[in-house]
Formats: C-alpha cells, sequence, structure tokens
C-alpha cells in the first residue's frame, strides 16, 4: 500500500514538473525575392506574462504591446536558404475592436534577389518564465506560409520543441494537418497536469470498466460540446474564470472520493464529470480556437478532430493504468485486500486534493495578475 501510495505522489510530482502553461498563437509568413514578412498574432495572456516578468513592467497597455513586440524579434530565429536574417519590427499594436489578438509585423532582409527555396523558424518564446516553480510558460502558434504566392504551409504548428521547416516544394495536406494536431491533442493531456489530475481521480473511483467508460464518455461528451461551440465563436469565457474551475473541478472530484465515496459512483458521478467537463473543454480551446481562425472550414474541422482524438488517446493513457492498479488491489477477496482499496482511494485522492488546491491557488493568484 505504501509503495502504491508512493507512486501515486511521483506520478503527480512529475506530471506538474512536465506540465506548462500554453499560451497559443498564430504567424503568417510572406517570402518576396528580396524580404521575408512575418506577422504574428499573440494572445493577450502572452503579453501580459512578459510584461509581468520584466524588469520594468510597462506603465501602460499600449507600451507593453509595442514591448513585445521586441520581446517576439529576440526570441524568433528565421532562416532562408540556411541563411540566418535579421528581422526589423514595423509595428505592434493591441487587439483592435473586435478582434482577441494583438499582432506585430516583421521584415527580414534577404541578402539574395531571388526567391528562398527553404525557410526555417525557431522560437522559445516564454520558456524562461515559470507559472509556478518548475511550471515554465510555452507559445504555441499555428502557422500559415507562402513563398512567392505559392502556399507551402496552412495550419502547420509551430512551438519551441518543434521548429518549422518548410520547402518551395511543400504543399499543404490533410494528413499534415490531422497528425500535428493529433500529436498536439496528445501532448495537451500529458502536460497538462490539472486534465490529468482531474481524470485521475475520476478514474480512483470507478469499481468496474464499464463504470469507467461511462464516466470517460460524460467527460469527453462535455468538452466536445464546449470545443465544438468554441470553434463556432457561441461561448468564450475568460482564463480568469475557465482556469480556477478546472482546479476547483479537481478538488471537488478528489474530496467527494475522501469524504463521501459512496456518491462517488452512479448518476452523481455522471452529473461532475459532465458539468466540470464543460470547463475543462474551454481550457481545451484556450487560445487555440483565437489562432485557427484563418484556417479554412476545412482545416478548421480536420485540425479539431484530430486534436480531439489525441486528447481521447491522452486520456487512456492515464485512466487504464490508475484503473488497472485500483484492479489490482480489487482483485484479492479479504478484509485486507478491502481495507487496502479503500486507503488507495482516499490517500490518492488526497494527494491529489493537494495538488489541486496548489494549482487553484496558482490559477487565481495568476490570473489576478493578469486582468
Amino acid at each position: 500500500m505504501k509503495w502504491c501510495l508512493t507512486m501515486l505522489a511521483l506520478w503527480g510530482g512529475v506530471a506538474a514538473a512536465l506540465a506548462h502553461p500554453v499560451a497559443q498563437g498564430a504567424m503568417e509568413l510572406h517570402a518576396h525575392a528580396d524580404k521575408v514578412l512575418l506577422r504574428v498574432r499573440v494572445a493577450p495572456e502572452e503579453v501580459f506574462v512578459a510584461n509581468m516578468h520584466a524588469a520594468e513592467p510597462a506603465a501602460t497597455l499600449e507600451e507593453a504591446y509595442a514591448r513585445h513586440g521586441e520581446y517576439l524579434l529576440q526570441h524568433m530565429r528565421l532562416r532562408a536558404d540556411e541563411q540566418a536574417l535579421r528581422g526589423t519590427l514595423v509595428h505592434a499594436a493591441p487587439p483592435q475592436a473586435g478582434e482577441h489578438n494583438a499582432q506585430a509585423v516583421y521584415d527580414y532582409a534577404f541578402p539574395v534577389s531571388r526567391l528562398p527555396h527553404s525557410l526555417s523558424l525557431e522560437q522559445d518564446i516564454l520558456n524562461e518564465f515559470d507559472y509556478v516553480p518548475g511550471n515554465r510558460w510555452e507559445a504555441s502558434y499555428i502557422v500559415r506560409a507562402q513563398i512567392g504566392g505559392t502556399i507551402v504551409a496552412d495550419g502547420a504548428l509551430l512551438t519551441s520543441a518543434t521548429p518549422l521547416n518548410l520547402s518551395a516544394n511543400n504543399r499543404p495536406s490533410a494528413w499534415r494537418t490531422m497528425r500535428d494536431y493529433f500529436a498536439h491533442g496528445i501532448g495537451h493531456i500529458l502536460t497538462g497536469y490539472d486534465h490529468l489530475l482531474f481524470i485521475s481521480a475520476l478514474a480512483l473511483a470507478v469499481i468496474s470498466f464499464w463504470e469507467l467508460a461511462r464516466v470517460i464518455a460524460a467527460f469527453t461528451l462535455a468538452h466536445t460540446v464546449t470545443l465544438t461551440l468554441s470553434v463556432i465563436d457561441l461561448v468564450r469565457l475568460p482564463s480568469h474564470i475557465v482556469e480556477p474551475m478546472i482546479a476547483a473541478s479537481i478538488v471537488c472530484v478528489a474530496l467527494q472520493n475522501v469524504f463521501w465515496p459512496r456518491t462517488s459512483h452512479g448518476g452523481p458521478r455522471l452529473a461532475i464529470a459532465f458539468i466540470f467537463g464543460l470547463f475543462h473543454g474551454l481550457g481545451f480551446a484556450g487560445g487555440l480556437l483565437d489562432a485557427m481562425s484563418g484556417l479554412p472550414g476545412l482545416g478548421i474541422g480536420l485540425a479539431i478532430v484530430a486534436f480531439s482524438c489525441g486528447v481521447e488517446i491522452g486520456h487512456q493513457c492515464v485512466v487504464l493504468p490508475v484503473f488497472g492498479l485500483t484492479k489490482l488491489v480489487r482483485g484479492r477477496n479479504s478484509t485486507t485486500a478491502a481495507h487496502a482499496r479503500g486507503w488507495l482511494l482516499r490517500g490518492g485522492s488526497a494527494i491529489i486534493a493537494a495538488a489541486g488546491m496548489f494549482y487553484l491557488v496558482a490559477a487565481l493568484t495568476q490570473n489576478h495578475g493578469l486582468r
């Protein structure tokens, strides 16, 4: 039993160490014979995070957005035909009326008067900042690129771990879009300790595989609904509401396992999984949907389907081992085994509740600073 609880604690610590909040935006690259124009759309939270950690934070929003334009320039590396290009900030502006994201435009001079055959783009934006100790920020971007008017990328994903390498011979493909967003969905779960903690608390309480399937199905249905509604821009909630609610969902489910284990089954648990799943869906969406707004309709559909499938694969990577552990403990028909299962449920859930409280405090504090 001590070994089981120790493993749960270590798993929770590793998940927290790997997790990092993500600010999501979009980029457009236009390569001409003498220069490359780069337009970046960034989420306001990205600007606020960088400004909060600045040695001398900006006094006004306009100043913060202008500074962020220079910050981006220092953290992006663009190469054309293997030659590093020097960029110049053309202008940086806050979100305009009816828009969610700020914009910055850059001009990269190309030393040779001809179209480049290849482009590569790397970035490490926000990587030097911690959300909480051990959990760094990350910025990811959806990229559309053209070389001489020919589209070579439409919906490609750029992160600090996955640089973008493009060729004039590249052509956007549905397969590439689905592959990128499927991987992004898996990564979003496996590096998102808030979602990991919630579904682990759900899995700890289930008794049968059928019950596990029902609970996860309720959660999946809920977050799919809000993710879809976000795509068509019918439901949007600010992060200072969504993030604390996700953290509160972890605490609620874990404490229910600890103090009211008999209510952790059936209708009440399905209702809780569904209601909180609605907020998790908004968390999955985040700035991803703003960034995807420039994709064609089919591209958005493929990206959402692939991302959702990746999320579900990520779920199974977590809930099946947790369910297997509880099944192993329940497999022994003895009084000792019954007590062991009770300790596993309550002890594991207590660890999850404590982690959830830590995340709740961090979410409230961080989001208070971002407003």
